[in-house]
């Protein structure tokens, strides 16, 4: 099974200006709600967003697809980029302006879907063990860093980043049934 995100990307490393379009229309959408979800704040993960498609841009002829999915590699690029900004924010950050965020609550329809999607996730995520399961949400909802993921739970930093790994690879065998 072929890869559109991952085709996409490689388009885009061929300066391929429709398929960023393409992938930007594609992807958006989740990757703002990965930005949302870490950095809280819809503004800040607005400009993230911006940030993320121009390293793709400019990074596209990096990505591997014998490494991975493209939708992954998306992913890891906004992760990451969502956790600089929270390392750089000052440690007495208060809260805000949080209540300000506007709700854009989808349409019946699209929440069906997602409902269905978050289902599906939810039984995969039973097929994990729960302190691995635990280590996941941590890393990719929460944007914990794996050296605090691997203190919280005791194992050295190697050992965690073996869990994650494992773990993300089960999840993808299941979400793939």
């Amino acid at each position: 099974m072929e890869d559109p995100v991952a085709q996409l990307i490689a388009r885009c490393a061929a300066a391929d200006r429709a398929a960023f379009r393409t992938l930007y229309r594609d992807t958006s959408a989740k990757l703002m709600g990965v930005l949302l979800r870490m950095l809280k704040e819809r503004a800040e993960a607005e400009d993230a967003l911006q940030e993320v498609y121009t390293r793709v841009w400019l990074r596209a002829a990096r990505f591997d697809p014998a490494k991975g999915r493209g939708m992954t590699w998306l992913i890891a690029i906004a992760r990451n980029l969502a956790i600089d900004r929270l390392r750089a924010r000052p440690e007495a950050a208060s809260d805000e302006g949080l209540d300000t965020v506007q709700d854009a609550t989808p349409r019946a329809e699209t929440r069906l879907i997602a409902k269905g999607e978050a289902r599906r996730m939810a039984d995969c995520f039973e097929t994990l063990e729960p302190d691995r399961a635990q280590a996941v949400r941590g890393a990719y909802l929460e944007g914990m860093s794996y050296h605090d993921l691997a203190a919280r739970h005791g194992v050295p930093l190697n050992t965690m980043r073996t869990w994650l790994r494992r773990s993300l690879l089960k999840l993808k065998e299941c979400l793939d049934a």
